[in-house]
């Protein structure tokens, strides 16, 4: 069998080979909207009983199911020798559709999106860019061109980003006393291009980590010539530590800005970098406890 130490090595490896293993059991379950189906039922539901409103046979449902519950997604209980179901917290409060603090969308997207880029995983980093030609075919010469590439895929997009913001957005917003500033404009649409709005403080969420440095620094450029004296910008993202080495979870996220964007995740000290290039100053970062950290800095 081996030492310890080999023993716990070979059970790390068997962890990180599966793991894609567990996300493609997450996503099929909110696909075939298994913790929408629990979560009608007045009581917990038998295995035919799930599997009749999935439309799915009994074989496949009951593997998905204790599947599941092996992953704490679902609780089970035992009568008469046969077995019920039902959502425990987490799925109640975040796989659920109708749950106003549901991730459903973004799971969506990650499995329909995300999960097929990531199998060029290999190939981004020998090259250094996105992989959308290869995940389906479409040109990333205009980025956003590749993201929106239907209506469908940028409705789902846009939700999935708004089922993050649900659950991640009050912390960002309440890092700062952001009441000096009487106008705030959430910067959208064509900033590299369209005018700019007059406000007071212009909120960058989620769009730096899109872009190389390059343009990043094409954008705070404009951004601060628009900027009023002593108005501020504020940028929302996620952090790495201060040596690029940590987070796992953010290390994970700037990876997927390589198969998905031009850009990068970034540590305080590089955004710090960016802010003062294009002339910004009094820059102060907090992190939120969540996924996102907030940066703010004046003019």
């Amino acid at each position: 069998m081996g030492s310890p130490s080999e023993q716990a090595a070979l059970r790390l490896l068997d962890q990180y080979s599966c793991g894609f293993m567990v996300s493609q059991v997450l996503f099929a379950a909110c696909e075939l909207g298994v913790f929408d189906v629990l979560a009608e039922a007045p009581e917990a539901l038998g295995l035919d009983a799930v599997a009749t409103r999935l439309r799915a046979s009994s074989r496949g449902t009951e593997q998905l199911l204790d599947t599941c519950v092996s992953l704490k997604l679902l609780q089970v209980e035992t009568r008469e020798g046969k077995a019920f179901y039902a959502n425990t917290e987490l799925s109640s409060s975040y796989l659920v559709r109708s749950s106003p603090r549901s991730q459903h969308n973004m799971l969506l997207y990650l499995a329909r999106t995300t999960y097929l880029c990531w199998a060029h995983l290999a190939q981004a980093v020998r090259e250094g860019r996105n992989q959308y030609q290869e995940a389906f075919g479409v040109p990333s010469d205009e980025l956003f061109n590749a993201i929106y590439r239907s209506e469908g895929e940028r409705l789902l997009f846009m939700r999935a980003l708004q089922d993050i913001w649900s659950v991640q957005g009050r912390s960002v917003l309440a890092a700062f006393d952001l009441s000096p500033f009487p106008v705030i404009c959430d910067l959208g649409g064509d900033f590299f291009r369209d005018p700019l709005p007059e406000a007071d403080l212009y909120v960058l969420a989620r769009v730096l980590h899109d872009w190389a440095d390059e343009k990043c620094a094409q954008l705070l450029a404009r951004v601060h010539q628009v900027c009023k004296p002593g108005g501020g910008i504020l940028v929302v993202e996620s952090l790495l530590d201060a040596d690029g080495r940590g987070p796992l979870t953010m290390q994970l996220c700037s990876l997927n800005m390589l198969v998905q964007t031009e850009g990068r995740e970034r540590t305080p000290a590089q955004y710090h970098a960016l802010l003062a290039e294009a002339g910004f100053r009094d820059v102060q970062c907090q992190r939120t406890g969540g996924i996102y950290g907030a940066i703010l800095a004046r003019k």
